[in-house]
């Protein structure tokens, strides 16, 4: 069970950070991948796990789940994403049951990403793009200090089968659906599965 976390504080250092400056103007979110096609690759830091991932290890073995997520600092979440985090953590088992990971990217930094890691007890791998290139790479967006929330649905072949990008009517596609597209892409979990 998620001990008590608040949503925000009045503790606000760090916020004022380069990475919140690089962010702070509005960028739409222009993510022009179709489906069928690979997405971009990237290799990051999983803070939950202490490993790097590298996409691309699980092209051929699994299907994924890239969950861009919206956090300012270990202290000041987003009021939109933070259930979202929140209830994707507690299903994440539901989502390896099928076979597919859930590989959840954030700008905050490896210190401020730890501390998420620890506070809301993930499961899921918690990967660190305090540049944003990956955020970047596949056009989320951005505003007012951070990268917008976008989900995409990978097979596993890599290619996009699904995408959300953030809207204020849907900031993140629900875990419902989510987990529908889970499940129309789940093939049984192979010996090789990254982990």
């Amino acid at each position: 069970m998620l001990k008590s976390i608040p949503l925000t504080s009045t503790d606000f250092r760090g916020l004022l950070s380069p990475r919140f400056f690089k962010n702070f103007f509005p960028i739409p979110a222009t993510n022009q991948s179709y489906y069928e096609v690979a997405t971009p690759d990237f290799e990051l830091p999983d803070l939950t796990h202490n490993r790097r991932v590298h996409l691309r290890d699980y092209r051929g073995k699994q299907p994924v789940i890239v969950a861009f997520t919206r956090i300012f600092t270990e202290k000041q979440y987003c009021p939109l994403c933070f259930p979202h985090i929140v209830e994707l953590n507690e299903r994440y088992q539901q989502f390896t049951d099928l076979g597919v990971e859930v590989l959840m990217v954030t700008s905050t930094d490896t210190r401020q990403s730890k501390i998420v890691v620890r506070d809301l007890d993930l499961k899921l791998p918690l990967l660190s793009d305090p540049d944003g290139q990956v955020f970047r790479a596949y056009r989320v967006g951005q505003a007012l200090g951070a990268p917008l929330p976008a989900q995409f649905v990978l097979d596993r072949n890599g290619k996009l089968c699904y995408k959300h990008l953030f809207s204020f009517l849907e900031p993140n596609a629900s875990i419902e659906t989510l987990l529908e597209q889970a499940h129309s892409i789940a093939q049984p979990v192979p010996n090789e599965v990254i982990g």
